[in-house]
């Protein structure tokens, strides 16, 4: 979905993405039932915890210098979903957030290549359609919303969000 905004090799070489720590394990990627199995027969033992309507791997309590690693993260070809990763995923570092009862899309500030550059850039990737599909997709898995944290600027504003 980030083709024409970031490279694979990028991707490839920095996977910030796939790695959380104790202060961003909200973060973790939101799967629908079928990346969940997905993710679990190809990594047999991998947990799993249910939200309302999803799932989200299972990362037990983290020390303040350690990191989890998604279990779809081969280190050496990287997401073993390929084109079945979650959608988290598919629009990272682009996020989708309540603000204030909105639904709002926002961009992560931890990776260095894209909020190095201009965010006027950012928004207009989002209007090539992409934004149209964040927000369809949002309506129909509303669980991929996320709390609002400050630290990331908002690039569009959805509107108000709906209760399913």
């Amino acid at each position: 979905m980030l083709k024409g905004l970031l490279s694979k090799s990028v991707c490839g070489e920095c996977r910030i993405c796939c790695g959380f720590d104790s202060t961003d394990v909200w973060e973790m990627p939101v799967m629908n039932e079928e990346t969940k199995n997905k993710l679990e027969a190809l990594r047999p033992g991998t947990e799993f915890v249910r939200t309302k309507n999803s799932y989200i791997t299972k990362c037990g309590e983290l020390s303040d210098d350690e990191i989890f690693y998604c279990p779809a993260l081969d280190k050496n070809t990287g997401c073993i979903l390929g084109d079945e990763k979650p959608f988290d995923c598919k629009i990272w570092p682009y996020r989708v957030m309540n603000f204030k009862g909105s639904k709002v899309i926002t961009v992560c500030p931890v990776c260095g290549e894209i909020f190095s550059r201009p965010l006027r850039e950012l928004v207009d990737f989002l209007e090539c359609g992409l934004a149209v599909k964040i927000d369809e997709y949002s309506n129909e898995n509303p669980d991929i919303v996320k709390d609002y944290d400050f630290s990331y600027p908002i690039l569009k504003v959805l509107g108000e969000i709906k209760q399913k």
